[in-house]
């Protein structure tokens, strides 16, 4: 599957959805109003920044909608460090993939994400990675969420386009819902070729994802020195991921 352009962290379309119901143009046409209503973050010095990037195709919407909730904990984690800006990236449907500008609060994040639905389609992760790299280039972001559970693409081009995230120094943190054996072993390489973590979850265990992606917005906010001060689970758990190894922050 080939490399497809798109612009970033604007609320406008990566690429623009091609025959899309009137139902679903309205739904987008709410999201973008939300979007383009907020002022541009411009973060002060010690703010981290944190792409939070989900798979919204098909079955999704149970993962999507606990996602919702706890992108609220991903602030509170980060707040005891710098605080923290977040961007959501998703992609649904034939051809749909977009990302929501930089903000800063929960409530603002979540009536954003509470817009979306879940649409059928294939697998757009190329175009997440292609964004992040802009956005590393464009607003200096350093560490990235991918949610999902599939694999529809070919592994070259994500492998690639993880190498060109390692070169911009942002880390993906990789979290697989499922089994899927071949889907485990490209999110695994992806994560290591950008020196993040990979993570399985069962999103019926909400509260491991939850200390999970806490642990991960406190790392965006503070480094491995915030991640270390976290007493839970989901910290251990991702500062081993993260290993010993390998150039830290």
């Amino acid at each position: 599957m080939g490399k497809r352009d798109g612009t970033s962290g604007t609320g406008v379309p990566l690429k623009q959805d091609q025959g899309a119901q009137v139902s679903r143009a309205d739904e987008v046409e709410r999201f973008l109003a939300a979007a383009r209503a907020m002022p541009p973050a411009r973060p002060a010095d010690g703010r981290g920044r944190l792409a939070f990037a989900l798979d919204a195709t098909g079955s999704r919407q149970p993962t999507w909608t606990l996602a919702c909730d706890i992108q609220a904990d991903m602030f509170a984690a980060a707040s005891a460090h710098g605080g923290l800006d977040m961007q959501i990236v998703y992609y649904r449907g034939g051809s749909e993939c977009r990302a929501s500008p930089f903000v800063r609060d929960a409530a603002t994040l979540g009536g954003l994400m509470r817009r979306i639905s879940c649409l059928p389609g294939l697998t757009q992760i190329h175009r997440v990675l292609g964004h992040l790299a802009r956005e590393a280039e464009r607003s200096g972001l350093k560490a990235a969420v991918f949610v999902g559970d599939a694999l529809e693409e070919d592994v070259a081009t994500l492998d690639a386009a993880a190498g060109q995230l390692a070169l911009r120094g942002v880390r993906l943190f990789m979290f697989q819902e499922g089994d899927d054996t071949r889907v485990e072993e490209v999110f695994r390489r992806l994560a290591a070729v950008t020196g993040g973590a990979y993570c399985h979850f069962d999103a019926r265990a909400a509260a491991e994802l939850r200390q999970l992606l806490a642990a991960v917005a406190a790392y965006a906010a503070g480094g491995r020195p915030a991640l270390s001060a976290r007493n839970d689970a989901g910290a251990r758990h991702l500062l081993a991921a993260l290993g010993t190894g390998g150039a830290g922050r």
